[in-house]
């Protein structure tokens, strides 16, 4: 078989031995723990309680803010941020159509209603103009979601947030440390979120967190994660705010505190490693990586790229080539945008038998989850193909292997 023939026809693949295993914790992790278990107190409260404390202060000031609240999972850190922001009945909240439904699930719980614009063909990321085309009288709050950690236009959003006094969460769960232009997304906005979920960056298998640097939003969102109990205060318990209990366990403080303490050597070393995939592909004809904007800075969660409308082969046929050489791959992400991939929302049938908050006096009319809602997002969805994100566990040779199978597999399929 000659040499230049691709694995899926029969040729040898370009690797054929396992990538590393990810192992994420160790003995720091375990050392913490033990501290939690021989004090005997696993509670978020109480005289032996430190570890989320401690957890919650070391993130903060690894970003550079005033406030950090842990809770227990993403999901969590972000209904965190939309009780900061405390909308009414029918208010809505713009979020990206590409995302985990753990961005958009709260908007409904804290009775608005989530409003999808379309992203940029080649960032994968929120489109300024879409956002912009999408504001109305009853926009409270922008959600930007920092997809694969490559960060927004932030100096857009943050345009369109001030010239129609909205509030900026900043969706950064697949975005540990990635910057704009000089700035730690999550900093930039008025809130960030992060989640601590076993596939991100920094892990306790599940946990999350939201920092800000508003005292105002600080507290109402502190009592929210505490179903809004003023705990310091004696004589008969007083709830201010209506929340449910996002309470962090001491546990899970332990593991994120030693993650914590790894997040800047890890971040470096998924930069190194995304950074020179994109050196080595960057020119390919047929496939294109993420698009990142001038002066920001990736962290590669994973390795987004699309295949070219002009491209000899199919974005499924190229993933299929990719694994049969040796590197996994898959394609097309969550496949639909997210409101098309839970059909509760597509029926906005999520409370029982009502339509509510959709059919709320204060709601506007007219608003669908549809194939026509998010085309152009559908199209990026369609072209978009996964190889193996190029973690802190991959070496410079597992890099340069993965970018030479990609080359192999676009110059050869379909010729």
């Amino acid at each position: 078989m000659p040499a230049d023939t691709l694995a899926i026809d029969g040729g040898t693949p370009v690797r054929s031995r396992p990538f590393p295993r990810e192992q994420k914790v160790g003995k720091e992790e375990l050392k913490e723990l033990i501290d939690v278990i021989y004090s005997g107190h696993m509670g978020r409260f109480g005289h032996d309680a430190s570890k989320v404390a401690a957890f919650e202060e070391e993130f903060a000031e690894v970003y550079g803010v005033s406030h950090a609240i842990a809770s227990t999972s993403g999901t969590s850190a972000i209904h965190i941020a939309v009780g900061m922001v405390n909308p009414s009945p029918g208010d809505e909240i713009i979020v990206g159509p590409i995302t985990d439904m753990g961005s958009v699930v709260p908007v409904p719980y804290q009775t608005a209603i989530p409003i999808f614009p379309e992203v940029g063909r080649d960032t994968f990321n929120m489109d300024p103009a879409s956002i912009e085309e999408n504001v109305t009288e009853n926009t409270v709050a922008i959600m930007a979601i920092h997809l694969f950690g490559n960060p927004c236009d932030m100096d857009a959003i943050m345009d369109i947030a001030r010239r129609h006094d909205l509030i900026v969460i900043e969706d950064c769960s697949q975005a540990h440390m990635s910057e704009y232009r000089g700035k730690l997304v999550g900093t930039i906005g008025h809130i960030g979120c992060f989640s601590l979920q076993q596939s991100k960056h920094i892990t306790a298998g599940e946990g999350g967190i939201t920092v800000t640097e508003d005292e105002e939003l600080a507290a109402r969102g502190r009592l929210f994660m505490d179903k809004g109990w003023h705990r310091a205060q004696y004589g008969p318990r007083r709830y201010d705010v209506f929340g449910p209990n996002y309470r962090m366990n001491e546990l899970t403080g332990a593991v994120a505190l030693a993650q914590t303490r790894k997040l800047r050597e890890i971040v470096a070393l998924r930069r190194e490693r995304g950074d020179l995939l994109t050196e080595l592909i960057g020119d390919d004809p047929h496939v294109r990586p993420q698009r990142l904007l001038d002066g920001c800075e990736h962290t590669y969660w994973r390795y987004g790229m699309r295949v070219l409308e002009d491209a000899p082969f199919t974005p499924q046929e190229f993933a299929a080539a990719l694994v049969a050489e040796g590197i996994p791959c898959s394609r097309g992400y969550i496949g639909r945008p997210i409101f098309l991939c839970h059909e509760a929302f597509r029926k906005q049938r999520l409370f029982g038998d009502s339509r509510f908050p959709f059919d709320h006096p204060n709601a506007r009319d007219g608003i669908v989850y549809d194939e026509s809602t998010c085309p152009v997002t559908q199209e990026v969805l369609d072209r978009m193909v996964l190889p193996i994100a190029p973690s802190q566990f991959l070496s410079e040779g597992d890099i340069r292997e993965i970018a030479g199978a990609i080359r192999k597999v676009s110059s050869l399929l379909g010729r």
